[in-house]
C-alpha cells in the first residue's frame, strides 16, 4: 500500500505544480488583454477586425505548429468540428460584446460588472451542472461582489446608458458562455487541448469574417496603419493564442464559477496599468469599489461537486413528491 500511496503524492503534487503553472498563465493573458484590446480597438477603431485578426491568428499558428510537429494538434474531422461550433459561436457572441462594450466604457466599468456574474453562475452550476451551492463564506463573498458593483455604479461619473445596454448584453452572454464551455470541454473528447484552440478558433475565425464583411468594410478601407497600431494588433494576437491555451485548461481543472472569479481577480494587474495608461478611469470612490469586489473574488472557495448519496436523495425526493 505504500508504494502506491506515494506515487498518490507524487501525481497530486505533479498536477498541482502543473494547475498552478496554468492558473498563473491564464492571469497574465486576462490581465493584459483586456488592457491591450482597448489600446488596439483606440488605434484601430475597427473591433469586428481586430477580433478576427485574433482568431486567424490562433487556429492558423496552432495548426501550423502541429504540421511542424512542434505540438500535438487534432486532426480535422467533422464529428469534432460539428461539436465545437456551438462553443465557437458562444465564445465569440460572449468577446464581440466584451470588445464592443469597451468601445463605450472604461475599463472599471467592465471589470465590476464582470465581477458580479459569479453569483449567477454559482445558481446555475448547482441547477445544471452537479455543483453544491456555494457556503457561507463564499456566498457572503459573492454578494459582497454584487454589492461593490451597484456601489460602483452609484459612485462612477462617468455613466454612459449606451455603454451600460452593452454591458448588460454582455452580461446574459457571458454567463451562458461559462456554463456552456464548462458543459463542453467536459464532455468533448479531444487528443490534446490545442486541438481545442484550434476547432474554436477556426470556426470563430470563419464566422468572424462575415460579421466583419458585413459591418466594417467602409472602415477598413479607411483605417490608418502606423507602428503603433500594428503593434497593438500583434501583441493582441499573440495574446489570443496564450489566451485560449490556458484558459480551455483552466475550465477544464475547476468549475464555472470559480473560472470566472480566477479572472476577476487577475483583473487587479489591468486596473493598475489601465490608470497609468488611460485617463478616463473611475473616481476614487468608484475605485474602491472595485478593490472590495476583487478582494471578496479572492476569498471565494469553490463548490465541490454533489456526491453520488445527494444525487440519489434528491432522486428520491422528487419521486416522493410525485408520489404524493
Amino acid at each position: 500500500g505504500q508504494p502506491s500511496a506515494i506515487e498518490a503524492s507524487a501525481s497530486m503534487e505533479s498536477s498541482s505544480s502543473s494547475t498552478a503553472a496554468v492558473t498563473l498563465g491564464y492571469m497574465a493573458c486576462s490581465s493584459l488583454m483586456l488592457v491591450v484590446n482597448k489600446l488596439a480597438v483606440h488605434l484601430l477603431p475597427a473591433p469586428s477586425f481586430v477580433l478576427l485578426t485574433q482568431f486567424f491568428a490562433s487556429w492558423f499558428v496552432v495548426k501550423g505548429l502541429g504540421l511542424a510537429g512542434v505540438i500535438e494538434v487534432d486532426a480535422l474531422e467533422w464529428s469534432k468540428l460539428r461539436a465545437f461550433l456551438p462553443i465557437a459561436a458562444a465564445f465569440l457572441a460572449c468577446v464581440f460584446a466584451n470588445i464592443k462594450t469597451l468601445q463605450y466604457a472604461n475599463v472599471e466599468t467592465f471589470i465590476v460588472f464582470r465581477a458580479s456574474t459569479p453569483l449567477a453562475i454559482s445558481i446555475a452550476e448547482w441547477l445544471f451542472l452537479g455543483r453544491e451551492l456555494p457556503n457561507c463564506r463564499s456566498f457572503c463573498c459573492l454578494v459582497s461582489l454584487l454589492a461593490a458593483a451597484c456601489g460602483y455604479m452609484y459612485f462612477d461619473s462617468a455613466f454612459e446608458v449606451r455603454a451600460y445596454v452593452w454591458v448588460g448584453a454582455w452580461y446574459a452572454i457571458f454567463c451562458f458562455d461559462q456554463l456552456y464551455i464548462k458543459y463542453a470541454v467536459d464532455a468533448t473528447v479531444v487528443d490534446s487541448n490545442w486541438g481545442r484552440v484550434f476547432y474554436t478558433n477556426l470556426w470563430a475565425c470563419g464566422i468572424a469574417t462575415v460579421i466583419c464583411a458585413a459591418t466594417e468594410p467602409q472602415t477598413l478601407l479607411t483605417l490608418r496603419w502606423t507602428r503603433e497600431s500594428m503593434a497593438a494588433l500583434a501583441v493582441s494576437a499573440a495574446l489570443g493564442v496564450g489566451m485560449s491555451y490556458f484558459a480551455f485548461i483552466c475550465r477544464a481543472s475547476v468549475s464555472a464559477t470559480c473560472f470566472t472569479i480566477l479572472g476577476n481577480v487577475c483583473k487587479v494587474l489591468t486596473v493598475f496599468i489601465n490608470v497609468v495608461i488611460w485617463d478616463k478611469h473611475a473616481s476614487q470612490e468608484g475605485l474602491a469599489c472595485l478593490a472590495v469586489s476583487l478582494v471578496a473574488a479572492a476569498l471565494y472557495q469553490q463548490a465541490p461537486k454533489r456526491t453520488p448519496a445527494d444525487a440519489a436523495y434528491a432522486r428520491v425526493a422528487i419521486s416522493t413528491g410525485e408520489k404524493g
